[in-house]
């Protein structure tokens, strides 16, 4: 299984379920970056994607999106392979 990143904040409903949404996919551990403790990681976050929301998901060295692109990206079938391709 293809290691996970996920920039995420203490208080972020969508970061809770897109974590849920990988569990169910057999994610067992997430490298999960507080952005809410640390603005360094906030400056990183925005450098790598572009983005300034949570959660930003990382499936590899691959930048997913958002909670809604993970989400679809499930309903199209292609987390499963994403996760599973190393």
């Amino acid at each position: 299984m293809r290691a996970v990143k996920m920039y995420t904040t203490q208080v972020c409903p969508y970061c809770l379920r897109a974590k849920a949404l990988l569990k169910q996919r057999g994610v067992e551990q997430i490298e999960e970056i507080r952005i809410d403790l640390d603005a360094q990681a906030r400056e990183q976050m925005m450098s790598l994607t572009g983005r300034r929301t949570v959660p930003q998901i990382f499936i590899g060295d691959t930048h997913v999106g958002g909670c809604d692109e993970l989400m679809a990206l499930d309903q199209r079938g292609g987390l499963q392979a994403m996760l599973q391709n190393a």
